[in-house]
């Protein structure tokens, strides 16, 4: 028996997440049957595909010489979150563009994550569905084929995805809010929940209610309490952390093909963690109960 404890790192990933992230090298379904049959427990009972681990629980692995054939020698370079035969999402790192910009050497996500399906399944041109800022770290969804582009692009325009980001920001905010300003002409609305604030700053989970370019960047430029590490919109210069403190923490969805409600966290980057305890004067501990709580999108009752 196979037998890992769930870090920070983990904590608030799918158990299908998990698995992927652990056995790289293998089919999607391959991990969907060890899933389905009971070989992985989580705490010692069965466990579905988009249940949450928490920190420091027990995940269990039924062994065997293809599971053991499949296990990561090294970290993944890419972190899945959710694949299906649609759709693939990974949680990108700070400072990673999704798509090439002026620098026709950059590598971008997609050219990583092609690259990867290219190994593993032999094909891998990927669509981004939606978009993050080189800068922001969190999910980001891609689209395995021309007709889920399609599918997937007319979900996003027609509905929408469920967005929940959290910000660390200067200074201190009321309890809740809702930043209403327009940007380029257009409305534009973001609300905000404070989760803690010590040390001059504050944790935020953040919910766009309008999807503008840089919109909760500027939205909280323009309230006087900027991103951490943005320096374009303001924000203080953090020493060795890539990109700012920005990170598209939980995207729902449902799915077009399907009909089924998709929840897709994504675990915070570790630099991340270190800043938000660092900065809240909180346990690692207590800063990931907090995280258990945070209200999703659609059940934030909004003032």
């Amino acid at each position: 028996m196979l037998t890992y404890e769930i870090s920070a790192q983990d904590h608030l990933r799918r158990v299908d997440s998990f698995m992927r992230n652990l056995l790289p090298s293998a089919q999607f379904s391959y991990i969907k049957k060890l899933i389905n049959s009971g070989h992985l427990k989580v705490n010692g009972a069965p466990a579905e595909p988009g249940d949450l681990l928490r920190y420091a629980d027990q995940v269990t692995l039924k062994e065997s010489s293809k599971t053991a054939a499949f296990l990561a020698r090294l970290t993944p370079e890419l972190d899945i979150l959710f694949e299906d035969s649609w759709i693939i999402c990974f949680n990108k790192p700070a400072g990673l563009a999704v798509h090439r910009t002026e620098d026709p050497e950059e590598i971008t996500l997609v050219d990583l994550a092609e690259t990867l399906l290219k190994k593993r399944d032999g094909v891998g041109r990927l669509r981004p569905v939606n978009r993050l800022d080189k800068g922001t770290s969190g999910a980001i969804i891609l689209a395995k084929s021309a007709v889920a582009a399609g599918m997937f692009g007319k979900m996003v325009q027609e509905e929408g995805l469920g967005k929940l980001y959290l910000a660390m920001v200067e200074g201190k905010l009321q309890k809740q809010g809702t930043i209403d300003a327009a940007l380029d002409g257009k409305e534009s609305q973001t609300s905000y929940v404070r989760l803690f604030q010590g040390g001059g700053v504050s944790l935020l989970a953040v919910y766009p209610l309008t999807g503008r370019m840089h919109q909760i960047r500027q939205h909280f430029k323009l309230i006087g309490h900027p991103i951490l590490g943005d320096k374009r919109y303001g924000g203080r210069k953090l020493s060795g952390f890539t990109g700012h403190a920005l990170h598209s923490f939980r995207t729902t969805l449902v799915h077009p093909a399907t009909g089924e409600e998709i929840d897709i966290p994504a675990p915070l980057p570790e630099s991340l963690l270190r800043l938000a305890t660092r900065c809240g004067a909180v346990s690692d501990e207590s800063f990931l109960k907090t995280l258990n709580d945070v209200p999703a999108a659609e059940t934030l009752a909004l003032s």
